[in-house]
């Protein structure tokens, strides 16, 4: 009598235990389909005011969107790339920048990503910086792959409109005030040059500054910076409860997602249109949107 009790016991415990586990795979199998199958193509759109300083009262509420990281790649397709340049159409910027990664590896997406690209449309311009992916650099090393990738995906965009910057600052005019957009070189690519990017600039006059890599923001060295627009790090494309951005590193995880005050510049991190490993989760792809207000 006592063996059977302990064997009904035994055998409880086991079905309460295959009970447990199979919650458990349950839950876990929902939120892995999830990551792969929704959030990777679920955008969002972020939109944020940015105090500046001295800011051209022609230029209270003018609106820049910003688009990053597309990746373009197998897992990347076309109609998604297509859907993300909708979205950042109905934002009706004032101007539209696109900060780098426009391919993921090597030269077989540059056109169709230009053709999709190629359809944004702003009344100041769409304008660009190129992402160590373009320089196909993969690490702060600065190896390149394909020397020659990151002129083909200049001149892929440039075909198509979209004014590619290369350590340089073109003036916004609206009547006879200015805004100056500047565009740096990746950081990875060792063609970043600061002292070329700023190169004239009035002291006096606000600035927004395109660099594909956060980090850029450490080398400013008391350069004019009101706004600094970057993306490389995906947001970590994955983030645990508890454990973080664990796809990240300590420096992308100093400035991982959104929006940060660095000295007197104002750093806004992108989590990108795209992906390298098709997986997101708690990290939506996003069109962010800037509306510039006077400090």
């Amino acid at each position: 009598m006592v063996f059977k009790k302990v064997i009904r016991l035994l055998q409880n415990r086991r079905t309460a235990r295959k009970g447990v586990w199979a919650r458990w795979v349950g839950k876990n199998w929902a939120h892995l389909t999830y990551a792969v199958r929704v959030e990777p193509t679920w955008l969002e759109v972020n939109r944020l005011d940015i105090p500046v300083a001295s800011l051209p009262a022609s230029f209270a509420g003018f609106k820049i969107v910003q688009m990053t990281d597309f990746h373009g790649s197998r897992s990347v397709t076309s109609e998604y790339l297509d859907e993300a340049v909708a979205l950042a159409q109905e934002q009706a910027g004032d101007v539209i920048v696109l900060t780098g990664d426009f391919v993921h590896k090597g030269n077989r997406h540059i056109e169709r990503v230009a053709e999709s690209l190629g359809r944004l449309r702003a009344p100041h311009g769409v304008f660009a910086v190129l992402g160590n992916h373009d320089f196909s650099v993969r690490n702060p090393l600065g190896v390149r792959r394909f020397p020659d990738l990151h002129r083909e995906v200049g001149d892929a965009l440039a075909a198509k409109d979209i004014y590619v910057l290369h350590n340089e600052s073109v003036p916004l005019l609206r009547g006879a005030q200015t805004l100056h957009l500047t565009g740096m070189e990746d950081l990875w690519s060792r063609e970043c040059d600061l002292e070329a990017s700023f190169a004239g600039l009035p002291g006096d006059q606000p600035r927004v500054v395109l660099a594909h890599n956060p980090l850029t923001v450490e080398l400013l060295a008391g350069r004019r910076c009101d706004l600094m627009l970057s993306g490389h790090t995906h947001g970590g494309q994955v983030m645990v409860p508890g454990l973080g951005r664990i796809a990240l590193g300590p420096g992308g995880r100093k400035f991982s997602a959104g929006l940060y005050r660095v000295g007197k510049t104002w750093l806004y991190v992108n989590k990108g249109i795209g992906h390298g490993v098709p997986i997101r989760y708690r990290v939506r792809p996003e069109v962010a949107v800037f509306t510039l207000r006077p400090d």
